[in-house]
């Protein structure tokens, strides 16, 4: 800084000094606590009230405390609603509906014929069916007739044709016996019979040659020639004789071999019958199985049969249950196909709750306990009592159940369903309907 008294000259200013005194510390000073204390204060403020306030205030304390207790001692839920078992009801048989005598969101009583499917064609497969079962029926009962007829037929014959084969074994046997004898006793016979005419008759014609010139010469009498003229024309006879006992001994024998021949024969065939007969025999296994296999085919036509008066009764469709008919979805004229579904039916006086409780909340209930059931509907409460608990959380019962183990897991409290039944109103105005939204309290204790 120039200082502009000389000029050049540059003056340098000096920085004052500031001394600061340093003080002893102050002593903290006391403050005294005026404050009153809330408890304090607030018992001076009930000790100051009347009898009367004293009294209120002793009640809500009192009403404070047993809700705290009730409250404590339950468990409720938003997430709940009433349920049923809905009946849907779909045909069984195909056909045009003829009659309806239903309508949407009306009662009805279990048995009541709701609709009526053109029962005709079904009518016909019955008759049918019948016809069908009286023919099976008169051909088992034929076959039944058979089996004993075929046993009676084959067991005559069995019989019969032993008795004949014996009766020509033993004729067989007698014509052997004929044929050995007449071949043997009396062929032979007759060769020896002839054998000694034949010896007789050249002895006596050989005599008869000789005489004949004796009988010129004189010298044998005429008688005496006479005599043996006779007794080689006896020879020459009883040779012929003889000859003509042994061709009828060879007719003989061949007559006894012929009759042997037929006698084999007449064995043989014999046999052969008995051997048929047997072989018929068979046939009353036969006709038994064929018994059973018409016995099975009655049986086949009365499945039958009972099928088509199943499906009669299935054209007409009754109410399985008592109920509000609701979704209808069929109208007069309409044809059906089976598993169309027609309608349901919903039992209102059978409705309960299903209460979808946390997990956490779960640990002191059990089937018995009184609950309390607030409907939305109405805004008002239904007592109620727990039923059962269900067997599994409702995430796994899912279409599509978590699967924890794929990798990012968050822990989500679940959700278990509790039924509860609920007492209705005997006010038909109070109806409660599966969907409502409820609010359910079990009372734990």
């Amino acid at each position: 800084m120039r200082n502009s008294g000389s000029p050049g000259e540059t003056v340098t200013p000096t920085k004052p000094v500031i001394e600061v005194a340093t003080l002893p510390p102050a002593e903290p000073t006391p403050v005294e606590d005026t404050a009153p204390s809330f408890p304090s204060e607030a018992w001076r403020s009930i000790h100051k009230l009347s009898r009367l306030g004293k009294a209120g205030i002793l009640a809500l304390a009192v009403v404070l405390i047993a809700w705290l207790y009730i409250s404590s001692g339950s468990v409720s839920t938003d997430d709940a609603q009433v349920d049923a078992h809905i009946t849907a009801v779909a045909s069984q048989v195909s056909g045009y509906v003829v009659s309806l005598n239903i309508n949407d969101n009306v009662d009805v009583r279990e048995g009541d014929v709701l609709l009526q499917i053109d029962p005709r064609e079904y009518q016909a497969k019955v008759d049918q069916a019948m016809a069908s079962l009286d023919l099976v029926q008169a051909e088992a009962r034929s076959a039944y007739l058979e089996i004993g007829l075929t046993t009676a037929t084959t067991t005559h014959s069995t019989g019969s044709a032993e008795a004949q084969l014996a009766s020509d074994a033993a004729d067989y046997t007698l014509s052997q016996a004929q044929l050995a004898r007449t071949a043997t006793a009396n062929l032979l016979q007759a060769k020896a019979e002839v054998a000694a005419k034949r010896a007789t008759n050249d002895r006596a014609q050989a005599d008869l040659e000789r005489y004949r010139p004796l009988v010129r010469t004189g010298d044998v009498s005429k008688f005496q020639f006479d005599a043996v003229d006779a007794a080689a024309r006896v020879a020459a006879s009883d040779l012929a004789a003889a000859e003509q006992q042994l061709a009828a001994a060879h007719q003989n024998v061949e007559i006894a071999r012929v009759t042997t021949s037929l006698a084999k024969a007449r064995e043989a065939r014999s046999e052969a019958l008995l051997l048929e007969s047997k072989a018929r025999e068979q046939q009353v296994p036969i006709t038994e199985a064929a018994y059973k296999s018409a016995q099975a085919a009655v049986e086949r036509a009365k499945a039958a049969l009972d099928q088509a008066e199943l499906n009669v009764g299935y054209s007409t469709i009754k109410a399985p249950i008592s109920g509000q008919l609701t979704q209808l979805t069929v109208h007069l004229g309409q044809y059906v196909e089976p598993g169309n579904l027609l309608f349901t039916l919903v039992p209102l006086d059978k409705v309960y709750i299903t209460a979808n409780f946390k997990e956490t909340q779960l640990r002191y209930v059990h089937p018995g306990q009184r609950a309390k059931i607030h409907v939305d509907t109405y805004g008002r409460d239904f007592d109620g009592v727990v039923d059962s608990i269900a067997g599994a959380a409702g995430s796994r019962q899912a279409l599509l159940p978590p699967q924890n183990a794929t990798g990012n897991f968050i822990k989500v409290v679940q959700r278990i369903p509790v039924k509860i039944l609920v007492r209705q109103s005997s006010d038909h105005g109070f109806v409660l309907r599966p969907g409502m939204n409820v609010e359910a309290t079990i009372y734990i204790r």
